[in-house]
């Protein structure tokens, strides 16, 4: 699912390779193969540089001189530095928000909490908080600070690879992740900024740590395996 439209060739081929970082196809440490991309997307090498350049301000990926471009690695250290920065930006703009946002978009808000609710019951993760930070995007005018979204967009992809790992978290945690955000909307509709964004900070935290269970999860699985191809 697409963040935020993508005009030029190399933003669209930028979008492809980050889907594929985001859902595991390519892992941490796998180097980005230029020549494959640009056969299997019928583009240019030089497509794929310019797209590379544009996925690194992302962090999904890192690229190095005479190596290329390599999948970042997802490390509990990095995790919870992505939910530090994010807790901050998105507590900003949840802030300017309660500030700013007209009585219609206040009711566009309220609809949004019944299509969380319908993802929360059929326990679909994944639309549930692209639900939640893809709307959170839209209110670039309202917001009113470029510099605030221009850094919120470059971290969206980083931020869905992060919660692409809590698919498989109960049906109850994201019940929980649904009232922390409920009590964000609150505050938004009530104009208190100040507690929106505590609010948000604290739908962070939990989504932060959501996150950290499940990459525990995934590492204690990775070195089972090791082991196991070893004997």
């Amino acid at each position: 699912m697409q963040q935020y439209e993508t005009d030029s060739l190399s933003e669209q081929i930028s979008q492809h390779i980050a889907e594929q970082i985001i859902n595991g196809e390519l892992v941490e440490g796998e180097r980005i193969q230029e020549i494959r991309f640009a056969d299997e997307l019928d583009v240019s090498r030089g497509s794929i540089r310019e797209a590379l350049l544009l996925l690194e301000r992302t962090h999904l990926i890192e690229i190095y001189p005479r190596r290329g471009a390599v999948v970042s690695e997802m490390s509990a250290q990095q995790v919870s530095a992505l939910f530090d920065i994010l807790g901050i930006l998105l507590g900003k703009i949840v802030e300017r928000l309660a500030d700013t946002l007209p009585a219609y978009e206040i009711e566009n808000l309220k609809k949004l909490l019944e299509k969380l609710t319908k993802e929360c019951n059929l326990g679909h993760t994944e639309n549930f908080y692209d639900l939640i930070f893809n709307e959170l995007f839209k209110h670039q005018e309202e917001v009113n600070n470029s510099y605030l979204m221009k850094y919120y967009k470059e971290l969206l992809p980083s931020l869905r690879r992060s919660y692409f790992l809590t698919l498989n978290t109960s049906k109850t945690e994201l019940q929980e992740s649904l009232e922390l955000f409920k009590l964000v909307v609150i505050e938004i509709v009530s104009r208190n900024s100040q507690q929106a964004a505590i609010n948000m900070q604290d739908f962070c935290r939990h989504l932060r740590d959501l996150v950290l269970e499940s990459l525990t999860r995934m590492k204690q699985i990775e070195l089972a395996w090791a082991r196991r191809s070893r004997r």
